[in-house]
């Protein structure tokens, strides 16, 4: 049962802090919120760079449908350089 706080649900309450038209970034040592332009197919990370490809739910909805490969990888490879790892 949700626990009621101020006359409100949980899920009320929560409900005040979601953000539509953005998603975040799926690099663990990123949470960036990503905000893409209407009907883009990808959308770069502003933080680490990470690129993805989006789909759209409705006008006002992204979401995630997978990472730009080529982009990414070769972000991983630069950081690997960085680190001296070959």
């Amino acid at each position: 049962m949700a626990t009621k706080s101020k006359g409100q649900s949980t899920a009320e309450s929560l409900r005040k802090t979601r953000t539509y038209g953005k998603f975040r970034c799926h690099n663990p040592s990123c949470m960036e919120r990503i905000q893409p332009g209407q009907g883009d197919k990808t959308a770069k990370c502003p933080t680490c760079g990470m690129e993805y490809r989006i789909h759209w739910v409705n006008p006002t909805l992204p979401r995630i449908r997978g990472p730009v490969w080529d982009v990414n990888r070769k972000l991983a490879e630069e950081k690997l350089k960085e680190k001296g790892v070959q």
